[in-house]
């Protein structure tokens, strides 16, 4: 059975006036139907009836009772797609607590009982290493994009791994100074770990995703500027954003493959010098 309403289910990234400005702003930009559900309101479970996605983002579980994880299950079971992106409240996060319900037997990952949180000052870059369609035509090993934190989570056996984070150590060597002429210096850069970072599953007919960082600031760092055209958006009731063309190429992409519909309208972007 494939779902009915053709719309996605957002909850999650505090409020549009907030956080969750950033992907509302897209989605309406791509003129797609979706509902939002802000961070602090609990899921009714008549709402997931019939989605094309469900997106959980910065949203807790006490957001949905186990009526709302059932119903989820259920829908997911008979092809919606679901997508749990990383952030304070996700996973196990600050206040996710996701890995002891339902909705974590639905993802590709395996959840930690512990703070799973990593908040880098060092670069964190990310890299492809599996072919996918949320994936495909963008610049990862040109022109990799760097993120400032994510959730750390596990694989399960039967995922698929398309993008991995590799967190960096850089130091300077300061360089000579001659009378007062500074000469040079050198830049060094090690990886000191790598984790991974969109991964990808199924339950029952639906496709899963899990991705570790955020989609806005400031886990989301420098990716949400990638690309030198710019792309503005908003949605109804929230702020305007200006985010780089191929971050919103990336969540285009992404969302179609797991709403399993091609959210085609591009968004409008400007070139910079």
């Amino acid at each position: 059975m494939q779902p009915v309403s053709d719309s996605i289910l957002y909850c999650g990234d505090t409020s549009l006036d907030g956080a969750a400005a950033y992907l509302a702003g897209l989605l309406e930009t791509w003129q797609f139907p979706f509902d939002y559900v802000p961070s602090d309101r609990v899921l009714n479970p008549v709402g997931l009836r019939g989605r094309r996605l469900v997106i959980l983002s910065d949203f807790p579980a006490t957001g949905m009772d186990a009526e709302a994880q059932s119903a989820l299950l259920a829908a997911v079971d008979d092809g919606t797609g679901l997508l749990m992106i990383g952030g304070w409240e996700s996973f196990h996060g600050a206040g996710g607590d996701w890995e002891t319900t339902a909705v974590a037997d639905a993802l590709p990952v395996v959840i930690l009982p512990t703070d799973d949180r990593l908040n880098c000052d060092h670069p964190v870059v990310l890299r492809q290493v599996a072919e996918h369609t949320s994936v495909r035509g963008l610049p990862w090993a040109e022109r990799p994009p760097v993120v400032g934190g994510f959730n750390r989570f596990t694989p399960k056996p039967a995922s698929t791994v398309v993008l991995e984070a590799d967190r960096l150590r850089t130091s300077y060597d300061g360089g000579r100074h001659n009378g007062g002429q500074h000469n040079g210096g050198q830049w060094s850069v090690e990886t000191v770990e790598t984790h991974p970072m969109l991964v990808f599953g199924e339950y029952g007919a639906g496709p899963t995703a899990a991705l570790a960082t955020d989609v806005a600031p400031h886990w989301v760092g420098g990716f949400v500027d990638w690309g030198d055209g710019r792309v503005r958006a908003q949605a109804a009731g929230a702020e305007e954003i200006e985010v780089g063309d191929l971050y919103a190429r990336f969540w285009r992409q992404l969302l179609s493959f797991l709403a399993g519909q091609d959210l085609s309208s591009p968004a409008a972007v400007t070139h910079v010098p």
